[in-house]
Formats: structure tokens, sequence, C-alpha cells
């Protein structure tokens, strides 16, 4: 059985499959081995920490593993986190996450977890190496940026951070208000 645009099975179907199986059926199986694998959203971001960039100049990012316990990551999967104020810091060549706030699993037990625990990073030390390097130098820390899901894993994007000072706050706030005053200025010529 050919269907128009399908590529054929790369695999023999038992003969009585073959005369029951119907239109629905074939693409059934065809999803199944792979034929229409199409790629999954990667990147579903669980909590961003929005303060971090009003705070810090950002100047490199990184992603890391988090090791979690079951309800950790379920409270994850139902956007339970809170990353402001939150920082990790390097301890005996291993990167830990101190007050990232992800709250107790609604359906837990008494095994739930505790919501501000201190979580390890998952970083390789080459990378490790270069972030105490960085970290040294005067003035830079490290800010979880996001916590997301790639293929089902959860990962913290922490990012080198540089604190600002209360007038390159206020730069940016007038950067960014002449750059949309511009952008208005722009969509109302494009209007006329």
């Amino acid at each position: 059985m050919m269907f128009q645009g399908v590529p054929p099975f790369d695999f023999e179907l038992p003969l009585f499959l073959n005369k029951r199986l119907a239109v629905c059926d074939v693409f059934d199986t065809m999803l199944c081995h792979g034929v229409f694998m199409t790629e999954k959203k990667t990147d579903t971001a669980v909590a961003t920490n929005r303060k971090a960039h009003h705070d810090y100049f950002i100047e490199e990012t990184l992603e890391a593993g988090i090791v979690l316990q079951g309800t950790e990551v379920k409270s994850l999967r139902l956007g339970l986190a809170n990353l402001t104020d939150s920082y990790a810091i390097v301890k005996n060549n291993e990167v830990y996450l101190f007050n990232a706030n992800i709250s107790p699993y609604p359906h837990g037990n008494i095994m739930n977890h505790e919501p501000l625990r201190t979580r390890k990073l998952l970083i390789h030390r080459e990378e490790i190496r270069k972030l105490i390097g960085k970290i040294t130098q005067k003035g830079f820390t490290l800010i979880p940026l996001k916590v997301y899901f790639v293929r089902g894993k959860a990962k913290v994007l922490i990012g080198l951070a540089k604190g600002k000072k209360a007038y390159d706050k206020r730069e940016t706030i007038k950067a960014k208000e002449s750059k949309r005053e511009v952008e208005r200025a722009v969509k109302e010529r494009s209007n006329r």
C-alpha cells in the first residue's frame, strides 16, 4: 500500500496487518516509527529573572544543569519558581545556587522539598575554572537569568554579571525611552 508523497516503510508488515490496517492506522504506525518526526520546541522557560538585566550588566551566559528532587521538578513544570534575589557561588570547585525559590508541590506529601534549599549546578570542570578566573576580577558575580526545560531536563541560564550603579540604571532607562519614542515616531509616519 503506497501513498503519494509518503516514503515507503523500511520494515515489512505482517500480511494479516497489511490487509486490516486502515489509512489512519498506517499514518499512526509511520508516526511511531519516526517517518514524520518533527523537532519539538526545545526551550520552555519556567521562570525568568527580569530584575537581573535591570540591576546588572550581563557579560556572558552559561547553561548549567541543576540537581533537583522529584517534587521540585513537578513544581517547575507547574511554573512555581522565582529567581528574584538568587545568586550562584563557587565552593570547592562546585557551583551552588542560593535563594532560588521553588515553591512546594501542591499535591506533595510529607516528603515535599524545602523551597529555598541550596541546589548544586552541573557544569564541566573547565568551565568552572574559567568562571573562577572571571569571578576573582573586581565586581563580577553569577546570577541565574532563566530556568527552562531542554528535552525534559531542567537547565539554568547563568549570567556572569557586573553590578550597575544608580546612574547606569538611569542611563539604561533613558536609552530605552528614547528608543521607544523613535519607534513610535517611525510607526506614526508609516501609518500616514
